[in-house]
C-alpha cells in the first residue's frame, strides 16, 4: 500500500479560504493616501451641505447662500518680513495650505439653456484635459473651459479660430460664474464677476484685486497706512493664534493703502498682505454683497445680488421673470484652492415658476428670507474631467451620448467615492492585478498538494473488485 502524507490538506483547506478572504478584504488599502507630488490630497469630508435661497424684484436677483465651516480663512496670499527678505506665503497647495492661508469663496455657474449640456452633466463639462491641478495637469495653467472651444478634446491647446469662439459667445455658448472670494472681494462687498468659455475669464473691466508685489524691487508696492489701519502691518504671530479677524485691518484697500515705505523700522514677522482690494470697473462689477458677508457659530452667510439684466449680454446671462435656468455651486473651505472644492450637480433655477431652485418675487429693496433653504449636497469631484467621461473608459459615455442626467445614474456620494478612486486608478488596477497574480498561485499549489490525494484514490478504486 502506497504511503500519503495527508496532514498538509487540512491546513490548505483552511488557509486558502483565509488568503483569499485577506487578499478582498485589504484590496485597496496602503494605496489610497495624500502623494502631493502627483497632486493628490483627499479631503477628510467628500460631501458637504449648502443652503441656498433666491428671490427677485422688478430690478435685481438675489442670491444668498449658508454653509458650515470650522472657521473662517480671510487671509490669501501674505508677505512676510524675514531677516531683510519679503516671503510669499499661502501660496495654493495641494488640499489645505499648512498655514491656514487661502480664502474661503462660493461660485455659482449660471446658464439660461443656451448650454443644454450643462442642465445634465453641470460642472463636469467644464473640465478639459490638463486641468490644473491634475496629475497630468498642462505645463502653463489650464482653467475651466467649455468643450466646444476645443478642436481636440483631448489636447488642452487645440482652441477653435478666434472667430468661432467669439460666435460661440454671441450664440451663448459660455457659462456665468458668479465668484465671491473671502478675501480678494469681500471686504468691500463684492463678489467677482466672471464667465467660462475657451477659458475662465473676467468680465470687461476691472477687477475687484491686483497684486501687491514690486517685482523689480524685491518688495510690496503698498503698505497699511497707519493713521487708517492703526499699524503699518500684521503680525505672523497673530496669524498663527488665530487672532485676525472680520476686526483686524487683514486687507489693503486703496483707502487704507499707502506707497510701500522700505525705510520704516520692519520687524521679522511683519506681514502685509498680497493683494489690494479695489473697487471694480465695468460689467466685472456687477455683483454686490447684500449686507456684510460673515462667519459665525460655524456657518457662512453670503447674499449676493445683481441686475437681472446688466446690459452685458457678452458677458451674462440676462434674466427674466418666469425664465427657466440651470445653476450649479462650488465652495473653497478650510484654506484650499485650485480644484480642492466641493461641487454640485446642476440645479434647475425658476424665476417665479416651479424647480429646484424657485426664486421668489417680492417688492420692495430687499427679500425678507424666510426659514425656507434649498439644500444641495456638496461633493469631491477628484481628477474626472470631460475627455473620460466621454470616451471608451467611462461605461456610462453611450448614457452620455444619448443624453442621459448624470442625476439618473449617480448620487452626489457615488460621484465623490469614483473621483477618489480615479486618482488612484492606476494604482488600484496594479494591486487588483497582483491580487488575481497571487490567487492563481495560490490555487496552482493547492491543486498541486491534492494530485498525490487524487492519484491514491484513484489507484484505489482500480484495486476494487468490479
Amino acid at each position: 500500500m502506497a504511503h500519503q502524507d495527508k496532514t498538509g490538506i487540512p491546513w490548505l483547506a483552511l488557509g486558502l479560504p483565509i488568503a483569499l478572504g485577506l487578499a478582498w478584504v485589504t484590496q485597496g488599502s496602503g494605496v489610497i493616501e495624500d502623494d502631493p507630488e502627483r497632486n493628490i490630497a483627499i479631503p477628510d469630508e467628500l460631501t458637504m451641505p449648502l443652503q441656498v435661497q433666491a428671490a427677485y424684484n422688478d430690478e435685481r436677483i438675489f442670491f444668498r447662500y449658508r454653509w458650515p465651516a470650522e472657521r473662517p480663512h480671510i487671509l490669501h496670499d501674505v508677505l512676510v518680513y524675514e531677516d531683510g527678505d519679503w516671503v510669499k506665503k499661502g501660496s495654493a497647495v495641494p488640499g489645505s495650505n499648512p498655514d491656514g492661508l487661502h480664502e474661503d469663496r462660493v461660485a455659482m455657474m449660471l446658464d439660461d439653456g443656451s448650454v443644454p449640456d450643462f442642465a445634465r452633466y453641470g460642472g463636469y463639462m467644464t473640465i478639459g484635459a490638463g486641468a490644473a491641478g491634475f496629475t497630468d495637469e498642462a505645463p502653463e495653467e489650464v482653467t475651466k473651459s467649455m468643450p466646444g472651444t476645443r478642436i481636440d478634446l483631448g489636447d488642452w491647446a487645440s482652441r477653435q479660430a478666434p472667430e468661432t469662439l467669439q460666435a460661440q459667445r454671441e450664440a451663448g455658448y459660455f457659462l456665468d460664474l458668479w465668484h465671491w472670494r473671502g478675501h480678494r472681494s469681500n471686504p468691500l462687498n463684492l463678489s467677482d464677476d466672471q464667465w467660462v468659455g475657451a477659458e475662465r475669464s473676467g468680465d470687461a473691466g476691472r477687477s475687484p484685486y491686483t497684486t501687491n508685489w514690486d517685482g523689480d524691487a524685491g518688495q510690496p508696492l503698498w503698505m497699511l497706512d497707519p493713521e487708517e489701519a492703526g499699524q503699518a502691518a500684521l503680525r505672523w504671530e497673530d496669524i498663527e493664534a488665530g487672532r485676525v479677524d472680520f476686526d483686524s485691518p487683514y486687507f489693503l484697500a486703496e483707502d487704507t493703502a499707502i506707497d510701500f515705505d522700505p525705510s520704516h523700522d520692519w520687524q521679522n514677522g511683519d506681514v502685509i498682505p498680497r493683494r489690494l482690494v479695489r473697487q471694480p470697473e465695468g460689467s466685472r462689477g456687477d455683483i454686490t454683497v447684500l449686507g456684510e458677508g460673515r462667519w459665525n457659530d460655524g456657518y457662512w452667510d453670503v447674499t449676493l445680488s445683481r441686475r437681472l439684466d446688466t446690459g452685458n449680454p457678452l458677458d451674462d446671462k440676462i434674466l427674466h421673470d418666469q425664465g427657466l435656468y440651470t445653476a450649479a455651486f462650488a465652495v473653497h473651505r478650510n484654506a484650499t484652492g485650485g480644484r480642492w472644492h466641493l461641487v454640485s450637480l446642476p440645479v434647475s433655477l425658476g424665476l417665479g415658476r416651479d424647480a429646484d431652485l424657485t426664486a421668489i418675487p417680492f417688492q420692495g429693496r430687499t427679500p425678507d428670507w424666510a426659514d425656507d433653504w434649498k439644500e444641495v449636497t456638496l461633493f469631491y469631484p477628484g481628477q474626472v474631467n470631460w475627455p473620460l467621461l466621454v470616451s471608451r473608459a467611462h461605461a456610462g459615455a453611450p448614457d452620455i451620448a444619448e443624453g442621459t442626467p448624470v442625476r439618473a445614474r449617480h448620487s452626489e456620494r457615488q460621484l465623490a467615492i469614483y473621483g477618489v478612486e480615479m486618482e488612484f486608478n492606476d494604482a488600484i488596477i496594479r494591486q487588483w492585478i497582483l491580487t488575481l497574480i497571487a490567487g492563481l498561485i495560490a490555487m496552482f499549489g493547492v491543486v498541486v498538494a491534492l494530485l498525490p490525494a487524487f492519484r491514491n484514490t484513484s489507484n484505489n478504486r482500480k484495486g476494487e473488485p468490479s
